[in-house]
């Protein structure tokens, strides 16, 4: 039986990529969709496709009434933790792929997916080059004593650093503390924009018009320095097959999976 999966988020910019390829699918079933601001529609309308007889529910609660195992997440940092939960709660796998959740969140997320014996898995970027330069820099993280991740999105992006950003420093931190030459509390003039410490490494987030959204993992030694580079494009279209990568692989999962390159590599 196809799996059958609920897109919270699905008339939204990733959602919406997610949604129309789970429309024509034969591996998963579209068994219900979430966005509060089109409530009540039918979806493939609201998506510029003809009608497709799936009504948008208003919020998890009314999407629970039909049945499915995976929700797949793509809303909005304030409500991802809480809607999340409840689904674990329900009984439900989840793969999330919204921003601003940090390490807490998902301590707390993977401990309550472990007691229901369900499979959660988050990314904070599911294309599947940008989970290669995030494993690419988590091996040069093993060698390398030091970097630092710049962090480049839209002007109008409200959650910074963002999540792909926030989960390879918390993963590189957990490899070893980057070493600084000078330490931050020695720093003459404004310490602040050595950037911040997420996890035992220096962050710096650059939210300004003209960029999309990229990253860069910089390691240096004494006379050379190593860069490793994501730049995403204009569209959502790359985050598709990781999603879906994620929606084969979680119900096999019992607790947390955290980044798209576990799936990968594991």
């Amino acid at each position: 039986m196809p799996t059958r999966v609920c897109v919270a988020g699905a008339t939204g910019w990733t959602g919406s990529m997610i949604a129309r390829s789970l429309l024509g699918s034969n591996e998963f079933t579209l068994a219900a969709a979430i966005a509060r601001s089109r409530a009540g529609e039918d979806l493939g309308l609201a998506l510029g496709l003809p009608a497709c007889g799936l009504a948008i529910s208003a919020g998890l609660d009314q999407a629970l009434e039909t049945p499915f195992d995976v929700l797949v997440d793509f809303t909005k940092p304030d409500s991802v933790k809480a809607r999340v939960l409840a689904a674990v709660a329900a009984g439900k796998c989840v793969v999330i792929g919204t921003s601003g959740l940090g390490a807490a969140d998902y301590d707390e997320i993977g401990a309550a997916a472990l007691a229901r014996g369900v499979g959660v898995v988050a990314a904070g970027n599911f294309s599947v080059t940008a989970a290669l330069a995030s494993h690419c820099a988590q091996l040069a993280a093993r060698h390398l004593p030091s970097c630092e991740i710049i962090d480049y999105a839209h002007a109008d992006k409200v959650d910074a650093p963002s999540g792909t950003t926030r989960e390879l420093a918390e993963k590189i931190g957990a490899i070893r503390p980057s070493e600084l030459a000078v330490a931050i509390e020695k720093i003459h003039g404004l310490p602040a924009t050595r950037g911040a410490d997420v996890a035992g490494t220096r962050v710096h987030a650059i939210r300004q018009h003209g960029f999309v959204i990229a990253f860069e993992t910089i390691f240096g030694l004494p006379h050379e320095r190593l860069s490793i580079r994501h730049d995403a494009g204009s569209g959502a279209e790359p985050y598709v097959a990781g999603t879906l990568l994620a929606v084969r692989k979680v119900m096999e999962i019992k607790g947390l999976v955290r980044g798209l390159d576990q799936l990968l590599f594991s």
